[in-house]
């Protein structure tokens, strides 16, 4: 083994226990946001099935199974791979590892505050801000520890030359207690009067959803597809464009077409909005060209396709914002499936899957087993993406046709709703495909956080009784 492979092994097990902590807990987070949502789904077949029971009403399924996608998935995954390739740019390994693990064990656990406050119908109404101040509170605090503790890896590193990975992952790191602290400040503990709340969260809800799990998605996938590609990242200046293009503009929207506020605010972020197709066109082609004639590993559904399928879903999505740009398709699509598909798509189909395949490479290397089921891997792919196209496919078309009759002076809203039933039926097909690969997920994650277990129970074991068997040789 040579230096530097002795090297790479040591920094990566230095990231063990805070990986399999961040990774375990969003597994099952995951698992729980996909019940949650497939509940919600089935309301709309079976309104009446949950009518006794407040904590099975769409208002309080959906925005919980919305969070626990974000909070209880999302997040812990991409603050888990920010870390590990912090470590592995910077060749440092990660120092105090037992505060990660704290700080991910409390974030887990303002989880299940904020998801328990939902259900007991604590939540502050406004979409993806619902946990109550308790929730929230545990939520930034460990936030602060594994963003502290990133940025201490980061300013140890040994080469002082930053990789257009370091712009992405250290402006998300920044941006998430910015947006969180002040929205939760102005709407939740000192709340700002009239229309400024929506404004806020609006903004909110942008900057999180869109923008930082954009930086952080787009951030991994430029340190992983070259590494796969065999390519260099082409090129240095693109990236660069790309990466101020991207928040510049994506920063400055969210506010609705027909939003009842200044008229400046909608058309500002109509404008940007439109302006991001030219982040989203110099992200293409970065990819484009660090991928063409490249010798990397055949797509069979490992890392390298997850991370491929992530990233044409972020291009996808990024248009269906442009579109919504355009005043007339904006108001056509608002008040309908449409924005909730393209959220989907944002949040799974590029964020969920980049990550996915992150953690399948990374795992590995940082615990020193395999998977236990590889061929599952493959399997979960086809699900997730089988289940993603379902999904979005079937809630654009319908949201589309949605805001057609909406739109119609003819058209009663009873009618409307019946006419976008087949639709969501499709949708429900795909939610169920998304719980059957979150499921696989999660059987390959908790598989090798038990063999590592067990493992380790070994070594300790045969520590133990080693003093033993020697002095009973020397007997």
């Amino acid at each position: 083994m040579t230096v530097n492979e002795s090297q790479t092994n040591q920094i990566d097990a230095s990231c063990r226990v805070p990986l399999l902590v961040l990774f375990g807990g969003a597994a099952l987070w995951l698992v729980v946001g996909s019940l949650l949502a497939l509940l919600a789904s089935l309301t709309f077949h079976m309104p009446d099935k949950f009518g006794d029971c407040p904590w099975g009403t769409y208002g309080r399924l959906q925005p919980a199974a919305d969070d626990a996608l974000l909070y209880g998935f999302c997040i812990p995954a991409g603050l888990g791979v920010v870390l590990w390739i912090f470590a592995r740019l910077g060749q440092v390994p990660l120092r105090g590892a037992l505060v990660p693990v704290v700080a991910a064990h409390l974030w887990h656990l303002g989880v299940l505050v904020g998801l328990v406050g939902i259900f007991v119908g604590d939540s502050t109404g406004f979409q993806w801000l619902e946990f109550p101040r308790g929730g929230s509170a545990l939520l930034f605090f460990a936030y602060l520890l594994l963003g502290l503790w990133a940025m201490m890896n980061f300013s140890g590193r040994r080469d002082g030359c930053m990789f257009p990975s370091h712009w992405f992952l250290l402006t998300a790191l920044f941006l998430f207690p910015w947006i969180y602290s002040t929205a939760n400040i102005l709407i939740v503990g000192w709340p700002v009067r009239g229309v400024v709340q929506a404004v806020i969260a609006w903004w909110f809800g942008n900057n999180l959803v869109f923008l930082w799990t954009s930086l952080v998605g787009i951030g991994a996938a430029f340190y992983f597809l070259p590494k796969f590609s065999g390519n260099p990242l082409r090129s240095y200046y693109y990236a660069l464009f790309a990466f101020w293009t991207l928040i510049i503009f994506g920063s400055m929207r969210g506010v609705p077409v027909g939003a009842p506020v200044p008229a400046w605010l909608p058309a500002l972020s109509s404008l940007n909005s439109l302006m991001l197709v030219i982040p989203v066109i110099a992200i293409a082609i970065i990819g484009w060209k660090t991928l063409a004639g490249g010798a990397g590993p055949e797509c069979k559904g490992g890392s390298f396709c997850m991370i491929k399928f992530g990233f044409v879903a972020f291009i996808l999505s990024a248009l269906l914002l442009v579109a919504t740009g355009c005043p007339q398709i904006g108001r056509l699509t608002q008040f309908t499936w449409f924005g909730a598909a393209q959220t989907q798509l944002q949040l799974y189909g590029f964020f969920a899957i980049t990550m996915f395949g992150a953690i399948y490479y990374i795992l590995p290397r940082a615990v020193g087993i395999e998977f236990r089921f590889p061929k599952l891997i493959r399997l979960q792919h086809w699900c997730a993406m089988l289940g993603i196209i379902l999904f979005v496919a079937s809630l654009v078309i319908g949201g589309i046709k949605q805001g057609v009759k909406l739109n119609g002076s003819t058209d009663a809203f009873a009618g409307v709703t019946e006419a976008v039933l087949p639709f969501l039926r499709v949708s429900t097909m795909g939610l169920l495909f998304l719980l059957l690969a979150n499921l696989l997920f999660a059987l390959n994650i908790f598989a090798m956080i038990m063999a590592w277990k067990w493992s380790l129970a070994k070594s300790v074991f045969a520590f133990v009784i080693s003093p033993l068997a020697k002095s009973e040789v020397k007997a």
